[in-house]
């Protein structure tokens, strides 16, 4: 089972979504989790990760969700340094026992050329990073993810979730 997460915030609280699916290629998900978190830590530059780690860890524990595979709209590490990202953290929060795929919208400063992928559709890349999971797979996969357009679908619906777009499955 793979696992896609993102995170919405209204001042201090943020709602987590998951979503599970059996097959990249697969236009539905199996089921979607949400968590709502209180007191969230503010916005620091340079460390979102301080921020979104504690929701996307208060998700996985509430719904005891162990996937083969994390999804993130994210950087799981940054440039040609690999300075640690959200992935990156997840990954170690998680004993580095999860692999974690990060999915970037926006280069970050000294991203590679090798992490942009074109999706069908697309003039715009996604910039690919991975962890636990060789990268060339991981372009692989987001590549064969369903959709026809830059953002693959498991990834506009979880984001949908954490807007309060699609509710919790039941």
């Amino acid at each position: 089972m793979y696992l896609a997460l993102d995170v919405q915030y209204k001042d201090d609280t943020a709602t987590v979504a998951g979503i599970t699916f059996d097959n990249p290629a697969s236009p539905k998900e199996f089921e979607i989790f949400i968590s709502k978190v209180d007191n969230v830590a503010p916005y620091e530059s340079g460390h979102f990760y301080k921020r979104e780690l504690p929701c996307l860890l208060t998700l996985i524990q509430d719904h005891d969700l162990s996937p083969s595979l994390i999804i993130i709209d994210g950087f799981v590490h940054f440039g040609h340094i690999e300075k640690m990202g959200l992935g990156m953290h997840l990954y170690n929060g998680l004993e580095r026992k999860i692999p974690i795929i990060g999915v970037a919208k926006n280069p970050f400063k000294n991203t590679p050329k090798e992490a942009e992928i074109f999706r069908p559709s697309s003039k715009t890349p996604l910039y690919i990073t991975s962890v636990g999971y060789p990268i060339d797979d991981a372009k692989q996969f987001v590549l064969s993810m369903h959709g026809k357009y830059r953002i693959p679908t498991m990834l506009k619906l979880v984001d949908s979730a954490a807007r309060g777009l699609i509710h919790e499955s039941r």
